[in-house]
């Protein structure tokens, strides 16, 4: 059996990859660039890796044909932002693979109505971004449903792990956060802290993808999303970490319009990113439909996380 990974070098392949390999796939990492994963694995030594610029290859129609020419029987495509992007690459395997998986977002929501939020929750996405995932989503369904086409669509939270920084409790990415929490310093929040984050473990969410593909039957044409078991709110999260570092909640909370005065505007724009969306997503049909069991709650992955930068000295505590 043959899967191609389209975007394998990124958090999500780096647990992927190796997951594969151990079901016995023979695997081909597709990918902009030869680079290493994250975490090193020995599966990594019998994966084949190729080079490919997706972008140019669809101007020319091209990029489709480069993937069925590999003749795969399962297809984990980690980099599909547009929905002409899923109707070249569907166009081209349509009666050739067995399975079709496609990387979402939790964005295709857009803001919450109710929550946690389910996969049949109707879509209100309002960024570029998300309209642009739940279009391919739509489209991919609705493939599943007209032709049959096997594809499953995988919705990941904040994605975490060692090797990067997380969302931190202020929804932005900004590591003085963390630096300040260690200290016990006072750390401002927008509003009343009660927006939420939603987390996700690459470890989990490759998970997921794994079993979707073990449980085809109940996978193709459906939704999945891949986050921790609850989430959090941006006071919750803070607090908890201040207890993580040994140091007692010093928070103080501001209006937004005062609040985004006192970070950068790139951490202004992350952060109202994050607490317009504010994510809390339900993974049950996971667990119903692939027996999705995550590994990690939203603070063991942060807290992996953050330990990963605390020893690799990108933390200054």
């Amino acid at each position: 059996m043959r899967a191609v990974v389209i975007g394998g070098t990124g958090h999500i392949g780096t647990y992927l990859i190796p997951g594969l390999v151990e079901l016995g796939y023979e695997v081909t990492c597709v990918s902009l660039k030869d680079r290493s994963p994250f975490q090193e694995h020995k599966a990594w030594n019998v994966v084949k890796q190729i080079e490919a610029d997706r972008i140019e290859d669809e101007k020319k129609g091209a990029f489709g044909a480069r993937i069925a020419a590999l003749s795969p029987d399962v297809v984990i495509d980690l980099i599909c932002f547009t929905a002409d992007s899923a109707r070249e690459i569907v166009t081209a395997l349509s009666g050739k693979v067995r399975h079709y998986l496609q990387c979402g977002s939790m964005w295709v929501h857009g803001h919450s109505t109710q929550v946690p939020a389910t996969e049949a929750l109707p879509r209100h996405p309002f960024c570029e971004y998300g309209k642009n995932k739940a279009a391919v989503e739509a489209y991919l369904l609705a493939e599943a449903q007209r032709t049959g086409f096997p594809a499953t669509v995988v919705h990941p939270g904040h994605l975490v792990g060692p090797g990067w920084a997380p969302v931190n409790p202020a929804g932005n990415f900004n590591v003085a956060v963390f630096e300040k929490i260690a200290r016990g310093e006072e750390l401002s929040l927008p509003n009343f802290g009660m927006e939420t984050v939603h987390h996700a473990h690459a470890q989990d969410v490759a998970q997921v993808f794994l079993k979707s593909i073990i449980n085809w039957n109940t996978s193709v044409g459906e939704s999945f999303q891949a986050v921790s078991p609850g989430a959090l709110t941006l006071r919750g999260y803070a607090e908890a970490m201040y207890a993580w570092f040994g140091q007692t909640p010093n928070l103080r909370f501001m209006p937004w319009e005062q609040w985004k005065t006192t970070v950068s505007e790139d951490d202004v724009r992350a952060t109202e990113d994050h607490i317009r969306h504010s994510p809390n997503g339900s993974i049950a049909k996971g667990q119903r439909l692939i027996n999705y069991c995550p590994r990690y709650t939203s603070l063991q992955a942060i807290q992996e996380s953050v330990q990963w930068l605390i020893d690799h000295k990108k933390l200054k505590i």
